[in-house]
């Protein structure tokens, strides 16, 4: 029996040792000759000598994870175990999706972004649909990117409804597009990121990129560009089905939304989610769905949505425990 102790210096350890010891329980689930014992910001390897090696590599391999991510989620300790023995780089080199500015590397950090990069390599029009700070908007951005880097499509059109939080663009100061830049800043911000500035103005003066409300949509046709429709919650059905047929020759699309934080008027239907059960059946349409683990933001905001989510879960069940006793009085 051989003993590694591994000492943890400058590591966020609740973030890498996961909750509740998720990430090492599930490191040692999957060498269960050895074993793995966690104690303040020690991690001690008992076993044999090749195992323990094997383990190092793993735990070698999530340290620079987190160094280059700042998180580590069990999602990311299983696709390590399954690549275990490949030199960090190699696992990770073929997820790049665009290197940004300042030598930032843009790549899925999640399982399910990674579904969001693959379903749009295999679909022209994508779903991808979550919470706040999974990703979603972010990825699309970078595809669409990639995609005018590499000359797949001419331009990039990126679009949202202008519905917010139940504000109203006539009290905002500005021409319409002073009123919507607030609304468009995350965009803005994402491709700030993955292109230079002074060719990203360039790409915005000569419409290469294009960036404006919805309602600039109607009645054009969208060929050879890459299209994201961010905010699709707050479309009407009619709204969305005019988005979906101004599709032309070689397009991409994905849209983007968070069926959770609707902001149209009550009483008015989520073109959205009536668009979801309409084309459910249709073949080429790929649908994702992220959640909170994918979450990149500050970790509380994960804690955030799970607890909003069992609050919804909790008044459905109330609901439907009281529509129960309404039909069935006896």
């Amino acid at each position: 029996m051989v003993e590694k102790v591994i000492t943890l210096e400058n590591v966020p350890l609740a973030e890498f040792l996961g909750e509740a010891n998720e990430n090492i329980r599930q490191i040692a689930a999957a060498f269960p000759q050895s074993k793995i014992i966690s104690r303040g910001n020690e991690i001690r390897i008992q076993g044999g000598a090749p195992e323990i090696l094997r383990i190092n590599d793993v735990l070698n391999l999530l340290l620079e994870h987190i160094d280059r991510f700042g998180h580590l989620t069990p999602e990311n300790v299983k696709d390590y175990l399954e690549v275990e023995g490949v030199p960090f780089e190699e696992a990770n080199r073929d997820q790049v999706i665009v290197f940004g500015n300042k030598g930032l590397v843009i790549k899925p950090k999640s399982a399910n972004q990674r579904k969001l990069v693959e379903s749009a390599m295999q679909n022209d029009l994508v779903f991808a649909l979550g919470p706040a700070g999974t990703g979603k908007t972010y990825i699309a951005v970078a595809l669409a990117v990639r995609a005018l880097k590499n000359r797949e499509v001419k331009r990039i059109i990126i679009t949202r409804p202008a519905v917010e939080a139940g504000e109203n663009l006539g009290f905002l100061p500005g021409d319409l597009q002073e009123k919507l830049d607030p609304y468009l800043r995350p965009i803005y911000d994402a491709l700030q990121d993955m292109v230079p500035p002074e060719k990203l103005k360039y790409y915005q003066e000569t419409r290469v990129i294009e960036i404006a409300p919805l309602a600039y949509m109607r009645g054009r046709t969208l060929h050879d560009a890459f299209v994201l429709l961010d905010e699709a919650q707050n479309t009407t059905n009619e709204q969305i089905k005019m988005f979906l047929t101004r599709m032309g020759p070689n397009s991409k699309v994905i849209i983007t939304g968070d069926q959770t934080q609707i902001d149209l008027p009550v009483r008015q239907k989520s073109g959205l989610s009536e668009a979801l059960k309409i084309l459910k059946d249709v073949k080429g349409i790929g649908v994702v769905h992220l959640s909170g683990k994918d979450v990149i933001r500050h970790r509380l905001v994960k804690s955030i949505i799970e607890a909003y989510e069992k609050d919804t879960y909790h008044k459905e069940q109330e609901r439907n425990d009281a529509a129960g006793r309404k039909n069935n009085p006896g």
